[in-house]
């Protein structure tokens, strides 16, 4: 058996000290992001996020969030454009009784992003969650569920950005969907 020198030993980590080193920096980029075009506005998604047809003909685009932690399911991203109608106290009406109302927690915060202004709803408690057409209007309780959507005012109409599951799932993806829509990124929930 031949015994490896001294010398030897040193010269090969000396060659790899040099090529570590020799390696150019590169600037950290967002890890995996991609740009998805919805009509007149660009979310910014990470790689992860599956795009997905959409379940029906109101949704313009559909991505599934990989779950997170001990959630076995993924959420759901969807995007919504309609001309206008509701006012916003109705839409977040109609976004609180997609929860039961027993231990449902509800947040809003309004402001402005590169698409206009927005109001920002988060829910979490047991989520209503549709069963079969939207027509038939089943739906199936879902407990620990959580849901964030964006009712953004563009020039062109306003769109609708909603991110429903599991609840951890959800909150880990709660700073890559403020990215995804332009919204500043909360100091809680920056990574």
């Amino acid at each position: 058996m031949k015994t490896v020198s001294h010398l030897s030993l040193v010269m090969l980590a000396t060659a790899c000290m040099a090529t570590i080193h020799s390696a150019p920096l590169q600037a950290e980029e967002p890890a995996g992001t991609k740009d998805v075009k919805v009509r007149d506005i660009t979310l910014v998604v990470p790689a992860a996020w599956k795009s997905q047809p959409p379940a029906n003909n109101l949704r313009l685009a559909q991505f599934e969030v990989p779950a997170a932690g001990e959630d076995k399911e993924p959420a759901e991203l969807s995007v919504f454009n309609f001309g206008g109608g509701a006012t916003v106290e109705q839409q977040v009406d109609r976004w609180k009784g997609q929860f039961s109302p027993e231990q449902r927690k509800f947040t809003m915060e309004q402001g402005k992003s590169a698409w206009g202004e927005y109001v920002l709803v988060d829910l979490q408690g047991t989520y209503k969650k549709p069963v079969g057409p939207p027509v038939l209007r089943r739906t199936k309780p879902t407990p620990d569920s959580a849901m964030k959507i964006a009712m953004i005012n563009t020039d062109n109409g306003t769109y609708f950005v909603k991110l429903v599951g599991p609840r951890t799932t959800v909150t880990s993806a709660a700073t890559d969907f403020r990215k995804a829509i332009g919204v500043p990124v909360k100091t809680a929930e920056k990574k």
